[in-house]
């Protein structure tokens, strides 16, 4: 699995850390993490929970070209 670079793009473009959006979407800090580094794969709820709390779309941040 690739990494998902736009997920961190986007959370960094936020400021925000990987525990606050964890926190956000009621997750661990790790899973964040992971999803990031392309370890996990998420359900398509969190995926909408996290596009949700960085105000993107599921395309901007999961799917689409480039690197997801």
């Amino acid at each position: 699995m690739a990494k998902n670079l736009k997920l961190k793009s986007a959370r960094a473009a936020m400021d925000m850390s990987q525990q606050a959006l964890a926190e956000k979407v009621g997750v661990s800090r790790q899973t964040i993490n992971a999803i990031e580094k392309g370890d996990y794969n998420p359900t398509l709820n969190l995926c909408i929970a996290i596009c949700k709390a960085l105000g993107k779309t599921l395309d901007e941040v999961f799917w689409g070209s480039g690197d997801s």
